[in-house]
């Protein structure tokens, strides 16, 4: 396998991320739609950024996220529940993951591993956080052996079908 990992144009590849997206989490053509035009948004936040993971001209993973900001969507809905726990400081000086995606005919191979710690190896904050659907998973199981650990639990977005965990990590993230 010819892999190579390095930065991505999202917008310029949006609809190859998305594909992917799409393959790894049983997108239909409706909801990439809309997760379509919340990438491009993404993109022009201060400090966003992406890497893909390449098999020759094909794109199977990638990787976004950038330092997070208190009047985003994504921390005004998780930050109740942070604040119950406690963990309403993970919100400042943190790197969001928000997307990481493999194509499922390429997972299990250290492809998320690689893009997760090569996206927040180049990050300024002290720490990382994420959401991911709560429940055991290999994404779930994967995070855990990098660092993070369950913030929130049972996190309800508006239009998700299942809650959500979030989840944190100092930085660097551990390595194996």
């Amino acid at each position: 396998m010819d892999l190579a990992i390095g930065p991505l144009d999202l917008p310029a590849h949006v609809d190859e991320a998305l594909a992917v997206q799409a393959a790894a989490f049983g997108l239909g053509p409706d909801e990439v739609a809309v997760r379509r035009q919340i990438v491009l948004r993404h993109m022009t936040y201060p400090g966003a950024r992406a890497l893909g993971a390449t098999v020759g001209d094909d794109l199977v993973g990638f990787v976004y996220g950038m330092p997070n900001d208190r009047t985003h969507w994504w921390s005004t809905v998780v930050e109740p529940y942070l604040r119950a726990q406690d963990h309403e400081e993970w919100l400042d000086d943190s790197f969001v993951i928000t997307e990481l995606h493999v194509h499922p005919h390429h997972q299990n191979r250290g492809i998320g591993r690689t893009l997760i710690t090569a996206i927040t190896d180049g990050a300024g904050e002290p720490r990382s956080i994420l959401s991911a659907i709560d429940t055991e998973s290999p994404a779930r199981a994967l995070y855990r052996s990098l660092g993070y650990r369950d913030l929130a639990r049972q996190v309800v977005f508006p239009s998700a079908a299942k809650p959500y965990a979030v989840m944190g990590a100092p930085l660097p993230l551990r390595r194996r």
